[in-house]
């Protein structure tokens, strides 16, 4: 059977979702192919020594500090990350080529930024002739050294036109970049509830005829939260906190004057934005992209405490026309405002953006399976196989 590596790490959720999501269509496609989901992170640091030293993983860090908001010095961080990365590059690879060689997939398939050079020079080196594809979970690039590393004989799979034409600007040609219909997204986004809003409404003690907002910042929640349920006391708001269950108590124990449901974490995610009209939240692309299937406008915010990744997709919601961006949540009430006399306008420019990433990415792959493994190349593979070994 045919093993195919999908290479994720947790560093904000998306990633490891995005891999579960494939993998979870793949097996329903019935598809002869083994998938396995390689952390990144536990190839790199078998052992943990990072996690015994500092008592959390490496993508620990990053995840509390979306949860706290101290995002402002990220775009420094993230080059400093880079070069280390490059300074580190040849451990790296001599630690990658040992997963390959022990491992030997026949493909391997990438959703994570950043370490996309040191897995490519791993991978050829190890096992030449073995196909590479990035699937880019972002709406776009954010160059140099992110998603999209110029000259490495590989695919790119890419959910907007904005990253087909990244691609395309660093010498890639057609038979290389792989276009799809948006990111990819749980199966179960896809499929129909049937449910009476009314009657869910109220049985979570939500009213029926209220215009509502589900405010979502993630798998940790944002302490942003608490300033948008404080300003926005008369709107009725479903707040999903995530893991982060002192950030819920505290929504709990504001007042309000409209009616509002705060959860924890949950799975449940299409159901209760079936429930809302209308998405606040990070610009992030999973959420983006949730709320869009879920045909809800959006109202996210670009300052300097956005993730520099995350800039485009503000551009792209006003590119498309399909929320509110701005400055600042200090002035969501006024968003909320002009947006809901307007629903119906703003769900009609995001009802035809139809997305369905997650079931064409599988013909994709196989094209590249195809292409890898014609009789030349097989047989280019086998012999360097039979060399390494």
């Amino acid at each position: 059977m045919t093993c195919i590596d999908l290479v994720y790490f947790d560093a904000g959720g998306g990633h490891r979702a995005s891999a579960n999501a494939l993998e979870a269509v793949i097996r329903e496609q019935g598809r002869p192919w083994q998938v396995r989901l390689v952390n990144l992170f536990e190839v790199l640091d078998p052992q943990g020594s990072f996690r015994r030293f500092t008592g959390m993983r490496p993508e620990d860090l990053y995840n509390r500090r979306l949860e706290r908001g101290w995002t402002l010095s990220f775009r420094q961080e993230l080059k400093l990350l880079q070069a280390v990365i490059r300074l580190a590059h040849p451990r790296l690879v001599r630690s990658l080529q040992q997963h390959w060689l022990r491992t030997e997939p026949d493909m391997v398939v990438s959703v994570v930024p950043n370490f996309n050079r040191a897995l490519y020079a791993s991978l050829t080196s190890a096992l030449p002739g073995v196909p590479y594809a990035t699937i880019l979970t972002d709406l776009a690039d954010y160059p140099p050294h992110f998603w999209i590393e110029r000259g490495q004989a590989q695919h790119f799979i890419c959910g907007t036109p904005k990253a087909v034409a990244q691609a395309y600007a660093q010498g890639y040609g057609p038979e290389q970049v792989h276009a799809t219909s948006g990111m990819i997204l749980r199966p179960d986004f896809y499929r129909p509830l049937n449910i009476d809003r009314v009657s869910e409404r109220r049985k979570h003690g939500l009213d029926p005829d209220l215009p509502t907002g589900l405010v979502l910042f993630g798998g940790s929640g944002s302490a942003a939260m608490l300033g948008i349920a404080e300003r926005l006391k008369d709107t009725q708001l479903i707040l999903v906190c995530g893991h982060n269950e002192a950030l819920a108590n505290k929504l709990r124990a504001l007042p309000a004057a409209a009616p509002r449901l705060v959860l924890g974490f949950t799975r449940e995610i299409p159901y209760y934005m079936e429930l809302a009209d209308f998405f606040i939240g990070k610009p992030g692309p999973g959420s983006l992209s949730e709320a869009v299937q879920k045909n809800l406008p959006v109202i996210v915010e670009r300052n300097a405490w956005t993730m520099p990744q995350e800039r485009y997709n503000t551009v792209w919601v006003q590119e498309q026309q399909i929320g509110i961006v701005l400055r600042s949540f200090r002035s969501i009430r006024r968003a909320v405002a002009e947006m809901v006399p307007q629903l119906d306008a703003y769900r009609a420019r995001v009802r035809p953006l139809e997305n369905r990433a997650v079931f064409e990415i599988p013909d994709i792959l196989a094209g590249i399976l195809a292409q890898a493994q014609g009789p030349e190349q097989d047989g280019a593979s086998a012999a360097a196989k039979k060399i390494l070994f």
